[in-house]
């Protein structure tokens, strides 16, 4: 199982504390230093147990949680080599559960595996910063402000187009769907329930991209989900409880039922400055 078990001797982590990311000590040849694995922030494996628990992941997932929080945070560095026996040993997990974990990662453009070369961290400019799991490792390390900052702008840019297009569909039964939540939301609130707010606000969201009828946009729409779901740190006004956000929600409802593109587009982005936040970074929709 993947714990702490071996001795503090053996330079590895005494049990209760595995994502401190102390590292044996081994062989010279190809080894990863000792000072990469430790002194990471306590706060990154609190987040990794909690968002490895939350899935219902096992030992793969866990892996792949805690070895993505240590490249995402800058604890492993660009062009790090990462050899799997040395995880396997550090992890106590199998060759198999590395081996299928460094697949993952590579998907998600972190590491890098060639011949003759092994498994490697790869830089920045090679991740898939569209990824749900790096946008929430980012939301959660070092670099959250600039996730937060990013997300506002790739969101300001997306959803207020889908409310232009989603205006010119008219599916009933996804408008209907849209005023349920928003009836939701304003329950949720007047109960003081920011889950059932949260969740009703991300499925709103969703169906309004998919309303658009833009496949690409529709695509994208996993972003938006993630930016709301990120718990803890706030990327727009939306997920926090408020009339005025519930207020810009209805209008967009009202605007696509009667089809007037123009209205849903600026209620989109009168909801996507509720929060100072995102006001830093974008501006106020002009008046006309």
């Amino acid at each position: 199982m993947m714990t702490a078990a071996r001795s503090a001797d053996s330079g590895l982590a005494g049990p209760g504390d595995l994502d401190r990311y102390s590292y044996a000590e081994a062989p010279a040849a190809g080894r990863v230093g000792a000072s990469v694995w430790d002194g990471s922030d306590p706060e990154l494996g609190r987040v990794g147990r909690r968002a490895a628990g939350s899935r219902g992941r096992g030992l793969h997932g866990q892996l792949v949680q805690q070895l993505g929080q240590m490249i995402v945070s800058g604890d492993l560095g660009a062009d790090r080599p990462l050899v799997p026996e040395e995880i396997g040993q550090r992890f106590e997990v199998s060759r198999t559960v590395v081996r299928e974990s460094l697949r993952v990662l590579e998907a998600k453009g972190l590491v890098s595996a060639r011949p003759n070369v092994g498994t490697r961290v790869r830089p920045v400019s090679d991740w898939n910063l569209l990824d749900p799991d790096i946008i929430e490792w980012r939301a959660y390390g070092p670099q959250r402000d600039d996730q937060r900052r990013e997300l506002s702008e790739l969101r300001w840019t997306i959803e207020p187009l889908a409310a232009r297009l989603a205006a010119g569909h008219g599916r009933e039964d996804v408008q209907q769907r849209l005023g349920d939540m928003v009836e939701i939301m304003g329950h949720a609130m007047s109960q003081g329930d920011a889950l059932t707010f949260s969740r009703a606000d991300a499925e709103f969201h969703a169906l309004l991209i998919q309303l658009a009828g833009n496949r690409m946009l529709e695509h994208l729409s996993g972003i938006v989900s993630a930016a709301l779901q990120v718990s803890g740190n706030p990327v727009t006004g939306c997920d926090r409880p408020n009339e005025t956000s519930l207020a810009h929600h209805g209008r967009i409802v009202d605007a696509l039922a009667t089809g007037d593109a123009a209205a849903a587009e600026a209620a989109m982005r009168q909801l996507l400055t509720v929060h100072p936040e995102v006001e830093r970074v974008v501006p106020a929709p002009r008046e006309h």
